[in-house]
C-alpha cells in the first residue's frame, strides 16, 4: 500500500492487512472498541460492560484475568444466542470480538460484525440487498475514518517536541489528558490552538486535531502527547 492509497482508503480490510504486525495490540483493541461503541444503543448492559472491560484493559486498568473472564462470558452468550443482549446477533458478536484475543484479522472481524449490526438495524422491516449493502458500506467508511484516527500515517511519521509538553505549566498535556479521560473529543480544536501556542507548526498534527470527523480513544495525536503506544 502506498501513502496515497493509505490516505484515500475507505475500507478497513486492506488497511488492517497493511498494518499486520506493525501496530500494537492496544490500538487494534481500541479500534474494535470504537466500532462497538457505535452500536452502543443496540446493546444491553452486559455487552456494554464487555466493551468497557476491553477498553480498560487496553489502558492497563484491568488485569488479563478480568479480560479473560469477560471474554468467557461473552463467548458463552454469543454461543447461546442470548436474544436479550442486543437488538441483533451481530451486535453482541462484535462486542465479543473486542474482548477476545486481538490481531489485525480479528479487529477487521469486529468491524464487519458491527457494520452488519448497523445495516440490519437500519434496514429492519424494509430490507433489500441494495439497501443493506449501502448501509454496510457507509458504516465501514466510518470505521476506516476511526482507523485513520487511531493509526498515524506511517509513511510520514511525526514526533512530539518535549518543549510543547512543558510549555505553560504542561498545558497541552493537561488538555490532552482531560480529553482522553473525559472522552471530550469536541475539545480537540482547543488542543490544536494550545499546540500552536506552544510552538507546534506540524500541519499533520494540527489538521488532525481540527478535522470534523470522529475522534476516539487511541487517537494517534493524543497517544503521542500522552506517551501511549
Amino acid at each position: 500500500m502506498t501513502e496515497a492509497e493509505w490516505l484515500a482508503c475507505e475500507d478497513p480490510t486492506p488497511m488492517l492487512e497493511f498494518l499486520q504486525g506493525q501496530v500494537s495490540e492496544r490500538k487494534l483493541r481500541l479500534f474494535a472498541v470504537a466500532c462497538s461503541r457505535r452500536i452502543w444503543k443496540l446493546l444491553a448492559n452486559e455487552p456494554r460492560q464487555w466493551i468497557e472491560v476491553a477498553e480498560q484493559y487496553a489502558d492497563g486498568l484491568v488485569t488479563q484475568k478480568e479480560l479473560n473472564n469477560a471474554a468467557t462470558v461473552a463467548k458463552q452468550a454469543v454461543g447461546g444466542r442470548s436474544a436479550n443482549l442486543a437488538a441483533n446477533a451481530d451486535a453482541f458478536s462484535a462486542t465479543y470480538a473486542a474482548v477476545d484475543s486481538i490481531d489485525a484479522t480479528s479487529a477487521d472481524a469486529a468491524s464487519i460484525l458491527a457494520a452488519n449490526a448497523v445495516a440490519h438495524e437500519q434496514t429492519r422491516g424494509a430490507e433489500t440487498v441494495t439497501g443493506w449493502d449501502d448501509a454496510w458500506k457507509d458504516e465501514r467508511v466510518i470505521h476506516s475514518q476511526l482507523l485513520h484516527c487511531i493509526v498515524a500515517n506511517s509513511f510520514r511519521p511525526v514526533t512530539i517536541n518535549a518543549a510543547w509538553l512543558s510549555w505553560n505549566d504542561s498545558t497541552v498535556r493537561r488538555i490532552a489528558q482531560a480529553i482522553y479521560d473525559e472522552r471530550a473529543f469536541d475539545r480537540m480544536p482547543i488542543m490544536a490552538d494550545a499546540l500552536e501556542d506552544s510552538g507546534c507548526s506540524n500541519a499533520d498534527i494540527l489538521n488532525h486535531c481540527r478535522q470534523p470527523g470522529e475522534h476516539v480513544r487511541g487517537c494517534h495525536v493524543l497517544d503521542l502527547l500522552l506517551g501511549k503506544q
